[in-house]
């Protein structure tokens, strides 16, 4: 009878858990501990990386799919359970997914026991709690999970229309100076502005914290959305007007065709919406943006060839190279100093313009670690020549990230020391269109090199904002006039007058001012008429590796008993 009685048992229970399948997302289960054989929701199999929905041997068969470095908590419960130590099983604990990924899950059971008082069965169920939520109550919409669901169930391959994806500009401000609380009204009140304008059959969801998306599935133009946009940037300054200005914000928008989709998915529709997104922010915020693939393939080559480059530098720096360009003094037309200049290549990306690859190190900080690099093959390199001109000087360029972000001062001063150079034959370059959001880091910078003896050089002067008060702030030692304004005092008599008395006023001030950009014999001597102190173009050399540049430069240089004159600054 107690047979008979288990076997109904079971069967019940089983049925119950077909019966259920379809109506729920968590997994229903059912562990027969006497016959030691386990059944869960056939839905587990899909989610989870479990073979069969049943088996035997159950302990040793959660070997197969539970992460294993939960594989130790949950075998220790389960044997308490077995044992009749525990009538409840309640775990947090992760399985593994198909691809053998971790997710969390609460797994939670009640035992039943059979006439005897001895453990029968575990019945329970399974649910993941790392799981994204269906729906959002601050914003009042559906969620993510939601959103992947009907992009499934609507077939998107037949479907024309589009998915615009909106996002708050600046949340993060509003959270901090208002609370978080208030930035949940926000939400709300963004949602119904949004909703206000939709469509007949669109629909709206809560992405991820301040993003929303309305997919339209009818077929509607991507200028509808472009005015969808504007009518929802509209409903929000009405908010803000009626909310007497409490918050002023704006949205940006990226809007993506069904048809660009690609393979039709879900993830593919969230990673395209969210580039056109960013990209919308990335121009400015406040604005609209529509999907372009090849603004989406230039952003997939920035993305590889940034893997390249951390690839290079997790790799001591290798596939970069300094090259140097010779600095003539312009009195006399001897090799005066060098600067030097960063360049890149690999099997991968082949040569890369470095106003490809240098916008790339700054944006993601990789110019700090490069910069240090540059630094010490610089100084190497110059105490090497002094062997052959004693009075031989190399100039390094800084980018405003290493002077913002690092102790950029501290490197300069330990690679002096470790060549053992004389500090004033390092020259440290700036570029002037770096100094507007960084006067006081620069200004700390500029009284360190100073006090260290090292000289600075204003590089690109008079392109950028033309800030004559640098010249007070940072005190520097030499300014260097760009190739840009060079050409232009070469073709037009305004701007030659202008460079003219550029250089009267710099050599008034006791600075020293050096020409960018010569190429010809002819612009030499046009320049030479305004009596700048240094020289610097292919007219004298092109940048070049170490190697070339030696054989080029130095050991001519060499032949030639060069004296410097005019290196003092």
């Amino acid at each position: 009878m107690a047979e008979n009685s288990h076997a109904t048992n079971w069967s019940k229970f089983c049925k119950f858990i077909e019966v259920l399948n379809p109506c729920m997302d968590d997994y229903l289960y059912i562990y027969d501990i006497k016959e030691d054989f386990y059944e869960i929701s056939p839905g587990a199999l899909e989610r989870f990386q479990i073979s069969s929905n049943r088996f035997h041997n159950v302990v040793e068969g959660h070997r197969a799919f539970v992460y294993e470095d939960d594989i130790d908590l949950i075998l220790e419960d389960l044997q308490q359970v077995i044992s009749g130590k525990k009538d409840f099983h309640n775990l947090q604990y992760r399985w593994k997914d198909p691809e053998g990924k971790p997710i969390w899950i609460n797994c939670r059971g009640r035992v039943i026991k059979d006439s005897e008082g001895k453990p029968e069965f575990l019945v329970g169920c399974i649910n993941e709690i790392g799981a994204k939520q269906k729906a959002d109550n601050t914003s009042g919409l559906l969620g993510e999970s939601s959103l992947k669901a009907y992009l499934h169930e609507a077939d998107m391959e037949v479907r024309n229309g589009y998915i615009l994806r909106l996002g708050i500009d600046n949340f993060k401000e509003i959270n901090e100076n208002k609370g978080i609380e208030y930035g949940d009204i926000i939400l709300k009140k963004t949602a119904e502005c949004i909703e206000a304008v939709m469509l007949p059959e669109q629909k709206l969801y809560r992405v991820v914290a301040d993003e929303f998306a309305i997919v339209d599935f009818q077929g509607n133009s991507i200028k509808s959305a472009q005015k969808q946009y504007k009518k929802i940037c509209q409903k929000i300054e009405e908010f803000i007007e009626q909310n007497r200005y409490e918050a002023v914000y704006t949205i940006s928008g990226g809007i993506l065709n069904c048809n660009q989709i690609q393979e039709q998915s879900f993830l593919s529709a969230m990673k395209l919406s969210e580039f056109a997104l960013n990209e919308a922010k990335r121009r400015g915020k406040n604005q609209v943006y529509v999907f372009e693939e090849k603004d989406y393939q230039e952003f997939l080559r920035k993305k590889e060839l940034l893997r390249s480059l951390r690839y290079a530098i997790y790799n001591d720096c290798q596939g970069f190279e300094v090259y140097f360009q010779p600095i003539v003094n312009a009195e006399t037309g001897k090799l005066a100093s060098a600067e030097t200049l960063l360049r890149f290549q690999s099997e991968q990306t082949g040569f890369l313009s470095p106003a490809e690859f240098i916008p790339l190190l700054e944006e993601t900080g990789l110019i700090i670690p490069v910069g240090k690099w540059v630094l010490e093959q610089a100084c190497a390199k110059c105490s090497e020549i002094h062997k052959y001109i004693p009075d031989f000087r190399v100039s390094v360029n800084l980018s405003y990230v290493q002077v913002k972000k690092s102790n950029v001062l501290k490197d300069i001063i330990k690679m002096v020391e470790k060549y053992q150079l004389d500090p004033h034959k390092l020259i440290i370059e700036l570029t002037e269109s770096g100094f507007l959001e960084s006067d006081a880091n620069f200004r700390k910078l500029c009284a360190g090199l100073k006090e260290a003896g090292i000289a600075l050089a204003l590089d690109d002067f008079g392109t950028g904002y033309s800030n004559f008060h640098y010249l007070y702030d940072l005190n520097p030692n030499i300014i260097k006039i760009d190739r840009s304004f060079t050409v232009k005092a070469l073709r037009n008599e305004y701007e030659h007058g202008l460079l003219e008395h550029i250089i009267q006023m710099i050599h008034s001030i006791e600075l020293r001012i050096c020409i960018e950009g010569i190429e010809t014999d002819e612009e030499l001597n046009k320049i030479n008429h305004l009596g700048p102190d240094y020289i610097q173009g292919y007219f004298f050399g092109k940048p070049c590796p170490y190697d070339v540049f030696y054989e080029k430069h130095i050991k001519q240089a060499e032949m030639d008993g060069i004296a410097h004159e005019g290196c003092n600054l």
